[in-house]
């Protein structure tokens, strides 16, 4: 691979964030009933994956504006994942865990500030 090539989201803490929420929500899951894994499950990882993946499409689009639109999706795939747990908890299949809990609310704390700072050209 060429050393030169700069991947802007690597150094982002908020896509390292999103990174984590993405093991714990694989974590969370992996004890769901087996009747989940097409449904909940495949819901919960699929909205955590694109936490993350917004993150590094918008960072590599080249503009703030750009940027900024994928961090918004960012902070929708992280309030989806937060109501999916709701849900699964209301279900009986997890606790709302202290781990995941503290993984949502660091994100989206950080993916509100970023976006703040991309609209308002801080």
């Amino acid at each position: 691979m060429n050393k030169d090539v700069r991947r802007t989201h690597r150094h982002l803490d908020v896509w390292r964030d999103g990174i984590d929420l993405v093991r714990a929500v694989y974590e969370l899951t992996a004890h769901f009933p087996r009747g989940e894994q097409f449904g909940l499950v495949a819901q919960l990882r699929r909205a955590a994956i694109a936490a993350p993946s917004n993150i590094a499409e918008g960072a590599a689009r080249g503009s703030r504006k750009e940027f900024a639109r994928f961090v918004a999706m960012a902070r929708g795939s992280v309030a989806e994942v937060e109501t999916q747990l709701v849900i699964a908890a209301e279900l009986g299949y997890c606790d709302h865990t202290e781990t995941v809990d503290a993984v949502l609310n660091r994100l989206y704390a950080r993916l509100n500030r970023l976006h703040s700072r991309l609209i308002h050209h801080d």
